[in-house]
């Protein structure tokens, strides 16, 4: 019985050989390490052959599987150890950046290298940039010198776009921050990178990647003050590093200062202490007239919800600014702040459409509370006004400012009578 059992069919034949690319080969660099280090030997100090070595060499040896063993050489000479330090076992190199000349046209000939390699070979751009990843949070492994040309050479490739600023994420590393690592590589860094291009492009990339506001982090908490910040770049010959923190500072006080304004007025907290509160600010964020009456014309306009309707919203802002106005008047005692606020309300009004019918009103109400004197409005009028919605604003306020006027020659008048 068994026997007649029905058999279960089996596989016979012809044994189906695994893909080569379905492998898993064995990590092992040393063969690669070899090759590279062997070639670089040859090349020796001549930038321009190592660039046509490695381009060569791409359509032999495997980039995309050793691209950090690739990488290691070309900076170190040989594999990276955890830390920084050379693997004691392997082939090296005397050709490579840590040996080269500690000096900027050195080091715009190896960022040339790394940019023709990685146009050349695509797929390397992130492992390059996980490279100088790792080789920052290394630093304290290499010499003084060695971090020297590593600042540089950052600096540049940042400079050209070659890596994103958030590589920048490893000097924030609390060791090197402690032991001042960061900052003193952060000095060469930026000094390469203005060198290339300008502080506007440093500002730009920092932004990209929301560090503008963080460099503060370069160094240890006890130390994290603009006035500390400010003299260790500035004597390093950064002002322009310096100037751009401060700005970054300012930038983001003036924001908490507008966003704590616009609580206390949700709050419906009195004016006198939304005033007294808005002054003290000032005096300790040194902050002109000017910019104070942008701040609170910003956190006045922003803690409502407007009307979308054109015909009601004029009158909702009538009502609002007529309630604020003391608010508004405490900061406009010199002419320069009148001229800021009118500004900032011609800019207001063209930026929200809503609001377009709505300007002369606001000026109006605003002469009328003593916010706006009518010295402001005609210098506004005649020569001081921005070029958003400026024909419509002029037409607008034609009749008013041809009032203002007569007013103003009835009150000449009437003193040169009286004289």
């Amino acid at each position: 019985m068994n026997n007649q059992k029905q058999q279960k069919p089996t596989l016979t034949g012809q044994r189906f050989k695994t893909r080569k690319r379905d492998e898993k080969e064995r990590f092992d660099p040393t063969q690669f390490q070899e090759s590279i280090v062997q070639g670089l030997n040859q090349t020796g100090t001549d930038l321009e052959a190592v660039a046509k070595f490695l381009d060569a060499s791409g359509a032999k040896l495997d980039y995309r599987r050793y691209a950090e063993t690739l990488f290691d050489i070309l900076v170190a000479g040989g594999m990276l150890a955890p830390g920084g330090t050379l693997s004691d076992d392997m082939t090296r190199t005397e050709f490579c950046l840590f040996t080269a000349q500690e000096d900027l046209e050195t080091m715009q000939a190896y960022a040339q290298v790394f940019n023709k390699l990685i146009r050349r070979y695509k797929y390397l751009e992130k492992g390059f940039e996980e490279e100088i990843k790792k080789l920052l949070l290394f630093l304290k492994g290499f010499t003084e010198s060695e971090r020297n040309k590593l600042a540089m050479l950052t600096g540049i490739l940042l400079a050209n776009g070659n890596i994103s600023a958030s590589i920048l994420n490893s000097l924030y590393n609390e060791n090197l921050v402690k032991e001042g690592v960061s900052a003193a590589f952060a000095v060469k860094l930026f000094k390469s990178w203005i060198n290339e291009k300008d502080i506007n492009s440093v500002a730009s990339m920092l932004r990209k990647v929301g560090m503008d506001n963080r460099l503060m982090e370069l160094f240890p908490a006890n130390k994290r003050s603009y006035e500390h910040f400010s003299k260790y770049f500035t004597d390093a010959g950064l002002k322009e590093l310096s100037d751009f923190a401060r700005n970054q500072q300012s930038i983001g006080a003036r924001k908490e200062l507008q966003k704590e304004l616009q609580e206390q007025m949700n709050r419906g907290d009195p004016q006198k202490e939304i005033i007294a509160y808005t002054k003290e600010e000032m005096k300790k964020g040194n902050l002109s007239e000017q910019a104070m009456i942008s701040i609170i014309w910003t956190s006045v306009m922003s803690c409502v919800e407007w009307n979308k309707k054109e015909e009601l919203v004029t009158e909702q802002a009538i009502k609002h600014l007529k309630l604020y106005s003391p608010l508004l008047k405490a900061f406009t005692s010199q002419g320069l702040s009148e001229l800021s606020l009118l500004l900032k309300i011609q800019e207001y009004c063209y930026d929200n459409i809503h609001f377009m019918k709505a300007f002369q009103k606001i000026v109006v109400l605003l002469y009328k509370a003593d916010v706006l004197s009518e010295e402001a409005i005609l210098k506004w009028y005649t020569e001081a006004h921005v070029a958003k919605g400026k024909s419509v604003f002029l037409e607008q306020m034609k009749k008013f400012v041809e009032w203002l006027k007569n007013a103003e020659e009835e009150s000449e008048s009437d003193e040169e009578e009286a004289d």
